[in-house]
């Protein structure tokens, strides 16, 4: 009779079994007959992670001008190599004070405009006055801190950009961009973000720089064409990128911020001012 409580002595059954459950679950479950139609984890290829590139098939921009800020998208929406849908809208107004520009999981996206959208109206109903800008940047990156679960899975990623007012009148409109995990940004001149967003940072840069004319220097009309020719040129070499659909007449997003507040520049306007400019 054993009399030391600590040693255990088992069968060759007992033994056999034990050593079938140092595998994983799957493996386990395919010793015992049955089969799945997808390969075990060990089996699964795996990708190092300085490899892996991460792709917002959008292109958004925000820059500065002469009256506050302008703030463009294009409007096509993809998955994978397939274009969805030509129209959608990635340039939102939260409200009448704040614009937020996306990029990255439309799903996922969408729904962070929502819960801003009814946030900001709640703070003001209950409060009687509105949410600060410094509470509005906050509570976006807030959001994108909670969805860092599915950001670093690679299925939920949203890279946005933010454009504020102050809901007083007392300063001018600011810019802000973050990135997938919640960091907060402001620029002092221009943001983009998207997979067509390098294109148009290298020429915003050069335009600032040695154009002699910056961007804040431009009245609305120039602002307005720059921003069409901006995204006409990131869709010469992204494809996820709508640009300016001519034979359509599909323009993309354009929204100003200025002190007053949101304004939405109209398909017929957009129409002019990219036939002037061409």
């Amino acid at each position: 009779m054993n009399q030391n409580p600590h040693l255990r002595f088992s069968s060759p059954v007992e033994a056999g079994r034990e050593e079938r459950l140092k595998g994983d679950f799957v493996s386990l479950l395919r010793e015992s007959g049955i089969v799945f139609p997808f390969p075990a984890a060990a089996e699964l290829p795996t990708k190092p992670t300085s490899e892996r590139v991460w792709v917002e098939s959008t292109t958004i921009l925000a820059f500065y001008y002469k009256e506050g800020v302008i703030v463009a998208g294009d409007r096509r929406a993809t998955a994978g190599n397939l274009v969805i849908h030509e129209r959608a809208e990635k340039v939102i107004s939260i409200d009448r004070n704040t614009i937020l520009a996306i990029a990255g999981t439309p799903a996922t996206a969408f729904e962070i405009a929502r819960v801003l959208q009814h946030s900001f109206e709640f703070y003001r109903r209950s409060q009687l006055q509105p949410l600060s800008v410094a509470a509005k940047v906050r509570m976006v990156s807030k959001l994108l801190k909670d969805n860092m679960a599915l950001s670093l899975q690679g299925i939920g990623i949203v890279v946005p950009l933010l454009a504020l007012a102050d809901p007083f009148g007392k300063e001018e409109p600011t810019i802000y961009f973050y990135d997938a995990l919640g960091a907060q940004f402001q620029t002092v001149d221009f943001a983009a973000s998207g997979s067509g967003s390098p294109a148009v940072r290298s020429i915003l840069q050069y335009i600032n720089r040695w154009s002699g004319k910056p961007s804040i220097e431009r009245n609305e009309d120039e602002a307005i064409r720059l921003a069409l020719q901006l995204l006409d040129i990131a869709a010469e070499s992204d494809t996820a990128t709508g640009g300016v659909n001519r034979r359509n007449r599909i323009y993309p997003q354009v929204k100003l911020l200025k002190k007053s507040g949101v304004v939405e520049v109209a398909e017929e306007r957009l129409a002019q001012l990219f036939a002037e400019a061409g």
